[in-house]
């Protein structure tokens, strides 16, 4: 990351943050062990590559980049989802997650799916109640998100893949489908969400899917 942008993250990467507090259901409200869960396993300092990816694109189109913090942070909380259930016995069965216990260690194997899919579904939700874009380009934003975190080519396309190469050894190919799946989907989205959303022309969209492809190979 050239220093540049490396700067410009650090000026969003608190804005981020605040936006995720903002959307984020108080650990107080009922039910609120799952909130809680919820907010520990998103507010945890993570890098927030995606949501900045997210805003970097968008930014260079606009010059004013606050409208698109929302959509960005939706993209973090999918991304958040993913951590949770990738911690899960049943899957990566990890104990801890940037340094602290992972969500279904601190609160219980149920309460952490469940806390995933409450994320996964408060960003749509939060795409879905958006007044800073034209309903039919969130509409598009909704549709490349599920796609990115699904079954096709998505992150639980790469999950599944993963699970099984755990059983059979993946090729050099099948790696690399599962990398650009399980962890390039949402990188590509995020970056392609963006530059759309910014008012990107169709050119260079396309060249933007192009470099998106390649995303989360390296």
């Amino acid at each position: 990351m050239n220093s540049e942008l490396r700067a410009f993250f650090e000026r969003v990467r608190p804005a981020i943050d605040e936006t995720l507090n903002e959307l984020l259901p108080s650990e107080t409200a009922s039910p609120d062990r799952i909130h809680q869960a919820m907010r520990y396993s998103t507010l945890n300092g993570g890098k927030r590559i995606r949501p900045c990816l997210c805003v970097a694109a968008f930014a260079g189109y606009r010059e004013e980049w606050k409208p698109i913090l929302s959509v960005a942070s939706s993209v973090e909380m999918i991304h958040s989802y993913s951590l949770i259930h990738d911690d899960l016995p049943a899957m990566d069965d990890d104990d801890f997650r940037r340094g602290k216990p992972s969500c279904h260690k601190q609160f219980g194997e149920a309460v952490a799916i469940l806390a995933g899919d409450a994320l996964l579904t408060l960003a749509f939700e939060v795409l879905g109640r958006s007044k800073d874009f034209p309903a039919d380009r969130l509409m598009q934003v909704i549709s490349i998100l599920g796609r990115a975190a699904g079954t096709r080519s998505g992150m639980i396309a790469g999950q599944v893949l993963d699970l099984e190469a755990e059983v059979t050894p993946a090729s050099a190919s099948q790696l690399e489908t599962i990398h650009r799946s399980k962890t390039g989907a949402l990188i590509g989205a995020s970056v392609w969400i963006g530059a759309y959303l910014g008012g990107a022309s169709e050119s260079d969209l396309e060249n933007i899917r192009i470099y998106c492809d390649r995303i989360g190979l390296n």
